[in-house]
């Protein structure tokens, strides 16, 4: 089976990575092209993986063609391949905005098997999470191979469509919110009079421990916050203030605008 991968870019880079790692894959099953020879070096030097400069090639050559570009690219990439797919491969894009109807739409071709994805930037650590969708074409086998692909980096789960733009404003854009969060809390601690290496590893050790706390507990984030939360202690008066100052809805707030922004993409 041949994996092609049109982008070759930070995103294209940790899916591959992530493949490559866990044995899922052989260099020999890679192809790839980007516009920039910088970045069809590095994918060259990194993953010693087949890659050229024509788009064309690799969706004739892949059976599972990436499409690993940002959206405002889209357009030209449907222009290099329309017609050039193989029969029974399947697509699967990356591309913020761009629906499986677009999709269809830029390959004029209804029969083709369309996956969606929407993956987040800790796929460059291996934390990923992923959101897919298909249209009908995709048999299951298709999709559970493709999601084998994906668990490579992280976490991947199926919603539906039309959860898309929430899924952004949840996972996909949320690093930046959590990074912002790390970056606080550090500056805080630096105020305080600690070394600002050592904040920042204090700050995302808590971070990465109270996620896999919720995810590995099945407990609510309520009832783990109120096992903190010491009568009279430290912490209930921190989350004191983050409630006068309105913590949780400015993070709403936040997350609202993100899914609007994304439906009007």
């Amino acid at each position: 089976m041949k994996i092609g991968f049109i982008g070759l870019g930070n995103m294209a880079s940790a899916m591959i990575g992530g493949m490559l790692k866990a044995g899922e894959v052989e260099p020999a099953d890679l192809i790839g092209s980007d516009k920039s020879e910088q970045m069809r070096a590095a994918a060259s030097e990194n993953f010693r993986m087949e890659v050229l400069e024509d788009n064309g090639q690799v969706a004739e050559k892949a059976d599972i063609l990436f499409l690993a570009v940002k959206p405002i690219f889209f357009p030209d990439i449907m222009d290099d391949i329309r017609g050039k797919i193989k029969k029974e491969a399947v697509i699967v894009s990356i591309a913020a905005g761009q629906t499986v109807q677009n999709i269809e739409d830029g390959l004029q071709n209804k029969d083709a098997q369309i996956i969606r994805l929407m993956p987040n930037t800790p796929a460059l650590v291996g934390e990923g999470c992923t959101a897919i969708c298909n249209n009908a074409n995709v048999t299951k086998e298709e999709l559970e191979t493709v999601k084998k692909l994906l668990q490579t980096f992280g976490k991947a789960e199926e919603i539906p469509e039309r959860l898309f733009d929430a899924f952004i404003g949840i996972s996909g854009s949320s690093p930046a919110y959590v990074f912002m969060f790390i970056e606080a809390m550090a500056d805080a601690a630096v105020n305080a009079g600690m070394p600002r290496n050592q904040a920042y590893t204090f700050a995302s050790q808590a971070v990465l421990g109270s996620a896999k706390m919720v995810l590995e507990t099945g407990k609510h984030p309520g009832e783990l916050k109120d096992m903190v939360c010491s009568p009279g202690g430290t912490t209930i008066a921190a989350v004191k203030v983050l409630e006068e100052t309105g913590f949780r809805a400015s993070v709403i707030d936040a997350v609202d605008v993100c899914v609007e922004k994304s439906r009007n993409l």
